[in-house]
């Protein structure tokens, strides 16, 4: 079995003072997340979230949210190999509106929290945007 890690953050963007956004990625498997990657060697997990949201979107203004890390398990089978991934998402504020996609993915969208939720392809992707959500109502940012 293979065992992999990556990182990502879960991006978003304020509109005014009570109103966010959420990017989501459409990924060409067909559903939709946020900027994730593989950990390289010697990387630390913020080091590679930074590392893909630059790659993937062109995005270098992050400003970090403290206290959120969240992570998800799943398994897959990549050319007939078992895959066990962990992935930790961050939660990060942006000002920029223009993205610049990588080959990686196909499209973005920058949505509302209801519109992300809906658009979120995997529960477990739903359940850190519930938290990422929750933990900006609770810090009073929205």
């Amino acid at each position: 079995m293979i065992n992999e890690t990556s990182a990502g953050i879960v991006l978003f963007k304020r509109i005014n003072e009570s109103k966010i956004h959420f990017l989501l990625l459409h990924y060409p498997t067909g559903h939709w997340d946020f900027v994730k990657g593989k950990t390289e060697a010697g990387e630390t997990n913020i080091q590679t979230a930074l590392r893909e949201t630059t790659e993937e979107t062109g995005i270098t203004d992050v400003s970090f949210v403290d206290g959120f890390e969240e992570w998800i398990k799943y398994r897959f089978s990549y050319l007939g190999e078992p895959v066990y991934k962990k992935v930790v998402f961050f939660l990060a504020e942006t000002h920029t509106d223009k993205i610049e996609l990588s080959d990686e993915h196909i499209d973005y969208l920058w949505l509302e929290y209801k519109d992300a939720l809906k658009k979120t392809t995997y529960e477990n992707a739903k359940r850190v945007l519930r938290r990422a959500h929750a933990l900006l109502l609770d810090a009073k940012r929205l």
